[in-house]
Formats: structure tokens, C-alpha cells, sequence
């Protein structure tokens, strides 16, 4: 209990809503083989079905942050769960040339929907409060869901049909719109609509003041782009050395045990610590996970691969999200963490084809070049500590909103 104390009651209810839907949000993983099976089409069809989807995704992520610092980001988050619903169930009903169009609409909004949750974990914190327990709870619970997701999936795909995993993902993210609805007052919270302020600095501007984030929303493109090859290239290098597919099934069971083990546990514990410290020495596992791979392909390397890029990801993930929601301005919070939002997704759709093409044309220069894409990552986030940042006076002083968490990046780290 003492890891979640300070977490804010709205921030718990969100994350019980979130591992319930992530439990039914399991289409993704199904999707392709949905397309090439009952749907029957074509791997070149299915491909660019799920591309388009995935496109929508990490726009919605990019943009979602937008309607919520406009119309309030507890609107954004029912509208966008709404939207994503209705289109999932109806889904198995479509023409197969509706989906070209509603696949994309629908995984757009499930991007607004993962920028509005971010957005309301980080205005429920006050200023001064546990952000980072609170992303950690809240990937926590999304991904304790996840890990049942998919094996629940398969059941219902197998017992029943490929048809019913769209109507329950559809049907669970509607319920989740209605528990959210629930638990977040429509008024007189941060949560409720702004006031539009003309003279409020724009976007861009406040980027600038801030070049630390520039760094960081850089930095997330390119290891995601690294970090998602894990779920493309990997396996096909695997297999191109005699590994069997259960091994990377193992590989993928030891990077979700490890981080529903230990990430709300280094978060409370490095809760001192200065995050952009953290990232960067995480984004550098990352970088030394893919060199790992550099000498072979033997179970060992394999193994200690995945176990530098799981402590990796504990590292980065949540200080680099709550440091975003730190630095980001009160009318902008929902942009801030869009940005992020769609950063870190970003690999989902540029990994597939970016390491496929290389690993096709040089398979020997894949791992290295994703190591040093990493490794330039987090050196340039561990240099940006020294970069300005709006009131760093006060902060240091300890009268800011990050002086208990340690985001001063000159402060000493504990």
C-alpha cells in the first residue's frame, strides 16, 4: 500500500477502468489474422487495412490532447471511448471496404482516449503530488489487463468466433465510457472544460521554453522505433537462427512479468530521483539490450536481450511520461502529454517497416544500428539536464511543483 500512498482516489478508479478494458481490448492482436482468415483477404490487403489503422492510432494519440484542452479532457476521453466502441461493435458487420475507413476512425479514437487518460492522470495529482506513482499504477493496470487480453481472446476466437472479439472489445470500451462517465465529476474539476484563453502562449511557444521536452519527445521516436522491434524483427530473427516460436512466447512472458513485478516498485522507490537521469540510463539499456544480440542468437543472448530492455522500459516510461506532465503548463497539459502520447507510440507504425526493409538488405547491421540509435537517445537525454526550464529558480528552491519529486534535473538526485 505504501507504493500507491498519495495516488489520487480518482487516479485508483481510473486504473481499475483501465484494466478492465484492457482485458477486452484484444482485436489488435487478432486483427491481421481476422483480416487473412474469416475476412479472406489478401496479406497485401490485410496489411494495408491494419497499416491505416495504425496510422489512425498514433494520430489520435498525437491530436487527442487538443480536444481535451479545449472542451475538457473527461469529454474527450467518453467521446473518443464512444466513438471507438460503436465502431467495434458494428465492425464484423462492415463490407470489407467500409473497414479502409472505419478501422482508422476507430483506432483514432482509441488514440484520444490514451491521451485523455494521460491527461487526467496528470491534472488529479496536484502540484507536488506522486505523478509517477500515479503512471505507474495506471500502466500497471493496463498492462495486468493485457496480460489476460490476448489468451482470453484466443478462447473466445477458438469457442466461438473472430466476430465476438470485436463486439466485446466494442461493447467493454462502451462500458468503460459509462464507469468513466461515473467516476469523473462533470463540473467544477480539472477535468470539466476550460475557459479558452486567447492570450495564452501557444503550443509551440511553450515548447521552446521548455528544450528539455523537445529532446525528450525526440529521443521517444527514435527508441520506440528500436524498442517495437521486439515485436517485429525479433521473432523473424529468432526463427532465421532455429529458435522456435516459444521461445520469443517466453521472451514476451518475461518482459510482462518483469514489469508488472518491479515498475510500481522502482517507482516508489526512485520517486526522489531526478527523472531525466532515470530515462536517460534506461534509453541506454534499451541501446544495450539490441547490442546484445550483436554476437549471436543463442538462448543465453536471447534472454539477457530481453532482460536489459524490460529494465530498460521500467526506467524510462514512467519518469519520462510524469516529467512531461511536470513541465507542461496548465492550459497545454493535454497537448503535452498528446505529444508524448504519440511519441511513444509512434514505433507502432514506423518499426515494421523501417526493420523489416533493413533487415532484408543488411540483417548484419539491424542490431547495431538500433543499439546506437538507442545509446545517441539517452546520451542526448542525459545531456538536456543541463538545458533551461521555466522557474527552475523556484524549483530548486523547493517552492515549485516538482521539488518532491525530484524533477530539478540540477538538483542533487537523493
Amino acid at each position: 500500500m505504501g507504493m500507491v500512498r498519495g495516488v489520487p482516489r480518482t487516479v485508483r478508479l481510473l486504473a481499475r477502468g483501465a484494466f478492465l478494458n484492457a482485458v477486452v481490448s484484444f482485436t489488435f492482436v487478432y486483427l491481421f489474422v481476422y483480416l487473412v482468415g474469416p475476412r479472406g483477404l489478401t496479406v497485401t490487403q490485410a496489411g494495408v487495412i491494419s497499416g491505416v489503422g495504425g496510422v489512425g492510432l498514433v494520430a489520435g494519440n498525437f491530436t487527442g490532447g487538443w480536444f481535451g484542452d479545449r472542451l475538457g479532457h473527461r469529454r474527450a476521453l467518453l467521446a473518443g471511448a464512444c466513438v471507438s466502441g460503436a465502431a467495434l461493435v458494428v465492425l464484423p458487420a462492415l463490407p470489407v471496404a467500409a473497414l479502409y475507413a472505419v478501422l482508422p476512425v476507430a483506432q483514432y479514437a482509441a488514440g484520444v482516449v490514451r491521451a485523455a487518460n494521460a491527461a487526467l492522470v496528470a491534472v488529479s495529482v496536484p502540484e507536488g503530488g506522486s505523478r509517477r506513482q500515479s503512471f505507474a499504477l495506471f500502466r500497471f493496470a493496463a498492462n495486468g489487463g493485457f496480460a489476460i487480453g490476448p489468451p482470453l481472446g484466443a478462447q473466445v476466437a477458438t469457442r466461438f468466433s473472430y466476430d465476438w472479439l470485436f463486439v466485446a472489445d466494442g461493447v467493454g470500451t462502451l462500458l468503460f465510457a459509462v464507469y468513466a462517465a461515473r467516476i469523473l465529476p462533470a463540473r467544477g474539476s480539472a477535468h470539466s472544460v476550460r475557459a479558452h484563453d486567447p492570450d495564452a502562449p501557444g503550443l509551440w511557444r511553450e515548447l521552446r521554453a521548455r528544450p528539455a521536452v523537445l529532446v525528450l519527445l525526440a529521443a521517444m521516436v527514435l527508441v520506440d522505433l528500436v524498442y517495437r522491434q521486439q515485436y517485429s524483427t525479433l521473432p523473424v530473427f529468432l526463427a532465421d537462427h532455429g529458435h522456435s516460436t516459444q521461445l520469443y512466447g517466453w521472451l514476451l512472458a518475461i518482459n510482462g512479468g518483469l514489469i508488472l513485478c518491479l515498475e510500481l516498485p522502482a517507482a516508489h522507490a526512485l520517486r526522489r530521483r531526478a527523472p531525466l537521469g532515470l530515462v536517460g540510463v534506461g534509453l541506454l539499456l534499451v541501446g544495450l539490450a539490441y547490442a546484445i544480440l550483436i554476437p549471436g542468437a543463442g538462448v543465453l543472448f536471447a534472454f539477457a536481450m530481453m532482460l536489459s530492455l524490460t529494465l530498460g522500459e521500467i526506467l524510462y516510461k514512467t519518469p519520462a511520461t510524469a516529467y512531461v506532465a511536470d513541465q507542461a503548463p496548465g492550459h497545454a497539459q493535454g497537448r503535452f502529454q498528446s505529444l508524448y502520447a504519440g511519441a511513444s507510440i509512434s514505433g507502432q507504425v514506423l518499426a515494421p517497416p523501417l526493420g523489416a526493409a533493413l533487415y532484408a538488405a543488411a540483417p548484419a547491421l539491424l542490431w547495431p544500428l538500433c543499439a546506437l540509435l538507442a545509446a545517441g537517445a539517452g546520451i542526448a537525454v542525459l545531456a538536456a539536464r543541463r538545458l533551461p526550464a521555466p522557474g527552475d529558480r523556484a524549483r530548486v528552491a523547493g517552492k515549485g511543483p516538482h521539488a518532491e519529486t525530484g524533477s530539478p534535473e540540477r538538483a542533487p538526485a537523493g
